[in-house]
């Protein structure tokens, strides 16, 4: 890569202004150079936002948008050893421009809406940026009988073969091939998982449109319905209300939860962190429900519950960043109305039709809302003290070390590098304040063990001092669009006692702030749970006062595989360590757990996770059932060790 670096344009220039050379990188450089800028966060893959995901839905998006335009109706995907291999069968790029369309900036067929209508890749970047960042890099296409194609290293062109005969058979469309560059995306592996619900993504906003995976058939026949479907956790309260229509789809129920669980999808593309259109969608729902009864409920009391989905096709969409994960676009096209009228109009008319048509559902919804506002109004007395102890706490809050990122400060938006540390005790927090990035990294103390609030109301999260004063530190009381961090993380230590702390923090967030594990914001800190060193060397250190782990051959191990790996390298010279709490980690080896090779698990849900009947089994009351649940695991683990 080094080589690569050096490879730009130079003009030297003298002046009173004291520059004296000015460097101008060539396009694809500049994105090896700056990949943040295209492509988000690097990663190795082992979160869903990682940069070789982005490179992977980039050239996805490519083919989506063929689909889009009615061109082509399979797509063939292939991830194995890290090489991404996808076949459409659109139109394929123009032939003489395969070279190009994969090296040259601003250059794309969807600068205007002619080839596209409501396509989600308008910047002419996603294939360069794939191409620049990957270690090989393969571009063909197909049409009319004919084919070109060329081959690129590290954005370089290495082969070329102009237009040539296709062979017989052979259909239009592109193929594209890559492999992520290992010096950028170091260690990198693709999540089964992450590409699944990609692929599945793709297929629920796409009817009609088949996605082959790895040999496996992805489709979709009820669009919406079926994405509600595979991501609900508890069962919908009322069969789901679905409405189609000009550039616009929505799925709308509730369910047996508290908070807000929001899918919002702009041509194709999931906006995570949603924008103007799911915005406009949650206070149009609102209004509607709210005037359709005619009743003063409150928007927080309908939204209670709620798990809805909302897809929309906007022309020329402008996103916040080059990852398009939330949606600026204030109009549907220029010229054309808000987005908010768009929506407030059309679910006005559908929803509220639909109300009159469906009494039963009416129904139960009704229920449902009451039931929310007779909680929250039995709970105002609490909640106002609550908010006052909070307040006060805040000032001078010894269990929060908060850091200094505000989403709203000077130095830019920087919640995606913002996380919060939830720790047992002082030691744990102390190790971990002492050595953390005071920019981004806050640390919120636990007093013991938390409370079980499994079959508890909503009330306990203001009665509860410790659930109180993290809910005002996550600021999340209104729903996640106010969360403070874009991680929040367990950090509790690695014995049973630790583990317990970890379940009682899940099911405090999985009874109250689902949607906070739905979104893929809570994640479980991995700590070693051995340091294994060179036992001579540690002595003869020690003897000269530097006895540092880092100064010597230290190995920290996170399972028994590695810890038996580090004792085979050391040999006799072995010294193992047995971390049995993060108290135990003195700072400074601390610093290497929580820093750039930080290990997290991301804590996820999936259709077969019942919440409901897993808190019940494993957090309720200790029945019979759970016990030969334990006692036969526990014989499991005897006989496996006595092997």
């Amino acid at each position: 890569m080094a080589e690569e670096n050096e490879t730009l344009e130079k003009e030297h220039m003298a002046g009173s202004d004291g520059y004296d050379q000015l460097v101008t990188l060539e396009a694809l450089e500049h994105i090896r150079r700056r990949p943040g800028m295209y492509i988000g966060k690097l990663g190795d893959g082992s979160q869903s936002d990682d940069g070789i995901y982005v490179l992977l839905k980039e050239i996805l998006d490519n083919a989506i948008d063929e689909h889009a335009a009615g061109y082509g109706s399979m797509i063939e995907v292939e991830v194995k050893d890290g090489m991404v291999s996808i076949r459409d069968y659109g139109r394929g790029i123009p032939l003489d421009y395969v070279t190009k369309a994969a090296t040259l900036m601003n250059t794309s067929g969807k600068f205007d809406t002619k080839n596209y209508q409501s396509s989600v890749g308008l910047n002419g970047v996603g294939l360069k940026a794939t191409n620049a960042l990957s270690e090989c890099c393969y571009v063909q296409s197909y049409r009319n009988g004919q084919t070109s194609y060329s081959s690129f290293e590290c954005g370089k062109l290495v082969s070329e073969s102009g237009i040539v005969p296709a062979g017989d058979g052979a259909q239009d469309g592109t193929l594209i091939q890559f492999k992520p560059d290992n010096t950028i995306f170091q260690h990198f592996s693709y999540n089964e998982d992450f590409v699944e619900r990609m692929i599945k993504n793709y297929t629920f906003l796409n009817t009609g449109l088949t996605i082959i995976y790895n040999g496996r058939k992805f489709h979709s026949r009820n669009g919406l319905c079926d994405l509600l479907n595979e991501y609900m956790t508890n069962d919908p309260l009322y069969p789901l209300i679905h409405f189609k229509g000009d550039n616009i789809e929505v799925v709308i129920t509730h369910a047996a939860q508290y908070g807000e669980e929001f899918y919002s999808f702009v041509n194709g593309q999931h906006t995570t962190q949603g924008g103007t259109h799911q915005a406009a969608f949650r206070e149009a729902l609102s209004r509607t429900i709210k005037e359709f009864f005619n009743k003063n409920f409150e928007y927080a009391d309908i939204r209670n519950g709620i798990v809805a989905a909302i897809s929309i096709k906007v022309v020329e969409p402008i996103f916040e960043s080059q990852t398009k994960i939330r949606l600026g676009s204030t109009v549907m096209y220029e010229g054309g109305p808000t987005i908010y009228k768009f929506i407030n109009d059309f679910m006005k008319k559908e929803l509220d039709n639909f109300l009159h048509k469906e009494p039963h559902v009416a129904e139960v919804m009704l229920k449902k809302i009451t039931e929310s506002e007779k909680e929250r109004k039995a709970m105002a007395g609490v909640t106002k003290i609550a908010r006052e102890r909070a307040k006060k706490v805040a000032l001078h809050n010894r269990k929060l070390r908060d850091c200094r990122v505000h989403f709203n400060d000077t130095k830019g938006d920087k919640r995606a590098d913002s996380m919060i540390f939830i720790t047992e005790g002082d030691s744990a927090s102390g190790s971990i304040t002492k050595i953390r990035d005071v920019e981004t990294q806050a640390v919120f103390s636990l007093r013991g063990k938390p409370l079980n609030s499994f079959g508890k109301t909503q009330k306990v999260v203001y009665e509860n001092e410790e659930f109180n004063l993290l809910q005002a530190a996550l600021n999340i009381e209104g729903g996640i669009d106010g969360l403070r961090y874009n991680k929040v993380i367990i950090a509790t230590d690695a014995d049973v006692d630790g583990m317990h702390i970890r379940l009682l923090m899940l099911t405090f967030l999985l009874q109250f702030f689902p949607e906070l594990i739905k979104t893929g914001h809570v994640y479980i800190l991995q700590t070693p749970l051995f340091r294994v060193r060179n036992k001579k060397e540690a002595k003869r250190k020690s003897r000269k006062g530097a006895a540092s782990p880092a100064a010597m051959e230290t190995y920290y191990c996170y399972n028994e595989e590695e810890r038996l790996a580090a004792i085979e390298k050391l040999g006799e010279n072995a010294e193992i360590t047995r971390f049995k709490g993060l108290g135990e980690i003195s700072p400074e080896e601390f610093k290497g757990f929580i820093g750039e090779d930080m290990r997290l698990d991301r804590v996820s849900l999936r259709k077969e996770d019942s919440v409901k009947e897993m808190l019940e089994f494993y957090m309720g009351k200790n029945t019979m059932e759970r016990q030969n649940f334990i006692i036969d695991n526990l014989v499991i683990e005897e006989d496996e060790e006595l092997q």
